[in-house]
């Protein structure tokens, strides 16, 4: 029998005894035959189910999935991402809580988009659901992200930096030398030598291990909380916020109370009880401008002096409010936003009583002060046939005026040169008991009929100070006095998070800073004593981050360890074993050049 045949009746027989072991096997313990041909790593014709899909995930399983995507990094961007685009509408398109006025009109000029910006609530953006919904997930993954790091952080800051690897020569900067010190001593100065320079070190083992830039990751999540303060501070403002204007006429004053206010807006938190108590009068507004040369009518001076209280019994004081520069007052800003005339106009009827007396702020249409309102008398007022009527008197005023004799009027100087005021007569109902809100720089005419001059129009005349203007019909005169006033309009604000927000700012830059410009870096010191007995020295270094400025740190602090640690003096080449004093080590050197070496002869008499 060959050697092959042998093998495969040995194999045969070996097989044979398994399977009859398997099936003894299979028969004790109960199991099935084709459970005993797997067991035996056999193979079997009947049908086997196969496994479809994966591991299902329960409800904790899809919320711990969900909760390790959304405090991710690149959902955390893509949330900061979309709340920034989130918010290019609501600066492009008129909001409610800025101005309603400019919203009407928008809806007015844009009929067909209205419906779709409405239930968008592109109209509403930063009190929206989506936008709210976008900033509330964006606060709560920062706090996922933070929390976590800032454990790990700590748990670093009481930790002490790793030893050093096996090979510090796989690392990327690397450098050795060898002294004559020794190793202990070395590896003392190395520890010093880092820590002086601000370094976390220790000794590990045969090595000296050191680790700095702490200070990266401080700054990383100081960016992070920065941005959470944020984000606290602007909820913060809109919910709580209060914002209001206010028209006043030199002489006027201003008490902080809600009925006061021409227009008022809140945040949905904000309470009447939380408005500041203080009052204020405008005494005197200064407003000057250029005379001569390109910028002749530009402004150069704002100025609102006022007398002002805090509570309902604080000591007056005095303080000039100028643009950018608000008047602060516990807590709220009174801002000087804009500026014009109020001519003082007195009204007399038909008997010569004065039914109207004062000064109408009338608002401006340019630059140089082109102003437009109307004087309205609401009460005392009879007409020819003494029956109670109402007075509208359309009023346009230049503070210098212009175009006389050429049929029109116009200012060409915003300063109070050459004043004029036209005005127009109507009688009748002004329509402003019938409880509707009214525009008190606009006339209503549908209930009122004009007086009529001698042409059949509407009566108007213009006026200089001192000159009075006669109704036809003996009706009664109006009179522009000499005295001509000035207003201011202040906004007041109070938004709690403003200077929340300013610090949050000015930290989420210096956590940025910190995070950019530091660089963490490890450094290990190796110093052992070598087969021949000397100090063997290894520095390497390892940065978090790439950075050029690595290798030239790891060579300043070679050299400093270099001038404690000197480089030991080079042996020179090995002068090899000691030659024989019998032999010649240099046959062109042999003194007896007939001497054969290779054949001895030896003495007569002697046995070969």
């Amino acid at each position: 029998m060959s050697k092959t045949d042998a093998t495969t009746e040995a194999e045969a027989t070996t097989d044979a005894d398994a399977t009859t072991e398997a099936e003894a096997t299979a028969g004790a313990e109960g199991t099935t035959d084709a459970e005993a041909t797997a067991g035996s790593g056999g193979l079997s014709t009947a049908p086997q189910e196969e496994l479809v899909g994966g591991p299902v995930l329960g409800v904790i399983g899809w919320a711990r999935w969900f909760w390790r995507q959304l405090t991710s990094m690149r959902v955390a961007l893509i949330l900061l991402f979309l709340l920034s685009l989130g918010a290019i509408p609501g600066s492009l398109i008129p909001q409610n809580s800025v101005d309603e006025m400019k919203v009407r009109d928008w809806k007015t000029s844009h009929e067909l988009l209205t419906p779709v910006f409405e239930k968008l609530q592109l109209f509403d953006v930063y009190s929206s659901v989506w936008f709210s919904a976008i900033y509330i997930l964006l606060f709560v993954s920062l706090i996922g992200c933070i929390v976590p790091r800032s454990w790990q952080f700590v748990g670093q800051l009481r930790g002490r930096p790793p030893g050093a690897p096996k090979r510090l020569t796989r690392l990327p900067v690397y450098t050795t030398w060898r002294t004559d010190a020794e190793p202990e001593a070395v590896r003392e100065a190395a520890l010093a030598m880092l820590k002086k320079r601000r370094f976390r070190a220790h000794t590990a083992g045969d090595a000296v291990a050191a680790e700095k830039g702490y200070l990266r990751e401080v700054g990383n999540l100081l960016f992070h909380v920065a941005l959470i303060v944020m984000l606290v501070a602007f909820a913060a403002g809109q919910l709580f916020k209060s914002e209001g204007g206010k028209l006043i006429v030199e002489g006027d004053g201003f008490s902080n109370t809600l009925t006061q206010y021409d227009d008022f807006k809140s945040g949905s938190l904000f309470s009447v009880d939380d408005l500041a108590p203080f009052s204020f009068t405008l005494d005197r507004f200064t407003g000057t401008y250029e005379t001569r040369g390109p910028q002749r009518g530009t402004p150069r001076t704002f100025e609102a002096a006022v007398t002002y209280a805090e509570g309902a019994d604080g000591e007056e004081k005095k303080r000039v409010i100028r643009v950018n520069e608000p008047l602060e007052i516990d807590g709220s800003k009174v801002y000087l936003i804009e500026h014009g005339y109020a001519p003082v106009v007195t009204v007399r009827d038909g008997r010569g009583k004065t039914v109207f007396q004062g000064a109408v702020p009338l608002l401006p249409l340019d630059a140089n002060g082109t102003s437009t309102g109307v004087v309205k008398v609401m009460d005392g007022y009879r007409n020819k046939d003494g029956k109670w009527a109402q007075l509208g008197l359309p009023a346009f005023f230049v503070p210098t005026y212009a175009g006389k004799g050429q049929g029109q009027m116009f200012s060409q100087f915003p300063g109070l040169v050459f004043p004029a005021l036209n005005l127009g007569a109507y009688y009748g109902d002004l329509r402003v008991n019938g409880g509707l809100p009214q525009n008190v720089y606009q006339l209503d005419t549908s209930k009122m009929k004009p007086f009529k001059d001698d042409k059949g129009g509407v009566f108007k005349q213009t006026l200089l100070p001192g000159e009075t203007m006669t109704l036809p019909d003996g009706a009664g005169s109006v009179t522009f006095e000499k005295e001509i006033k000035e207003w201011a309009s202040f906004q007041i604000s109070q938004q709690p998070g403003n200077g929340l927000a300013l610090t949050g700012a000015i930290a989420a830059i210096a956590g940025l800073v910190g995070s950019l410009f530091i660089q963490r870096r490890r450094v290990w010191v190796r110093a052992v004593r070598g087969e021949d007995g000397v100090t063997v020295v290894e520095m390497a270094g390892l940065g978090r981050s790439e950075s050029a400025r690595l290798p030239e740190e790891l060579a300043d602090l070679a050299g400093t360890l270099l001038a404690q640690a000197p480089t030991a003096p080079d042996p020179g080449p090995d002068p090899g074993p000691e030659p024989d004093p019998g032999s010649n080590p240099d046959p062109d050197l042999d003194p007896d050049p007939d001497h054969e070496s290779a054949d001895v002869v030896p003495a007569e008499g002697a046995e070969k």
